[in-house]
């Protein structure tokens, strides 16, 4: 596994950790689809209801392959196998994937402009610098918009161990500016 792959991995695992405890329990997907929903303006019901069955069906899959004591909590330890086996997880975050940049895409047009970009990514859990530094990374036009498709790639490949400097990695860098 890449360098970049671990680090990413290890963001991951924090980001899924929203009450802090240590393990990814079903709990911290419905807190954090509940913190991506409510930054989700603009967006339909049919949209946000999307969301939230990816974020179920991420932890569905999540605890189904790797929790392997089967006590409803998934550890660091259990959680690197997601990333040595991704072949594993494929629909389910390309299914999260296409949910998330629907949602930054409420009127369809196939663009996403940063202020929604940003404020998805921040309930998500990372860091505003790191996700602005993303967004100007994936070339944005002179009215601040990015490809849906853009997005939709630089996530799938964000979970991949085989890929190093892709433009996600600059969500597990240091804080940038």
């Amino acid at each position: 596994m890449q360098t970049e792959a671990q680090a990413r991995v290890g963001l991951v695992f924090d980001l899924f950790d929203v009450n802090g405890n240590g393990r990814i329990e079903a709990g911290d997907f419905e807190l954090m689809a509940g913190r991506v929903d409510a930054a989700a303006t603009g967006s339909g019901d049919a949209a946000r209801g999307r969301m939230t069955a990816a974020f179920r069906r991420y932890w569905a899959t999540l605890a189904a392959e790797l929790d392997v004591d089967r006590d409803g909590t998934i550890t660091l330890d259990e959680f690197v196998a997601c990333v040595l086996s991704p072949e594993r997880f494929d629909d389910t975050i390309a299914e999260f994937a296409e949910s998330l940049a629907e949602l930054g895409d409420p009127d369809g047009d196939g663009r996403i402009e940063r202020p929604l970009f940003v404020a998805l990514m921040t309930a998500i859990g990372f860091a505003p610098a790191n996700t602005n530094a993303l967004f100007d990374a994936f070339g944005p036009s002179e009215a601040d918009e990015v490809e849906v498709r853009t997005w939709t790639e630089a996530i799938k490949d964000y979970y991949q161990p085989d890929k190093a400097g892709t433009t996600g990695d600059l969500l597990v860098a240091g804080p940038t500016g």
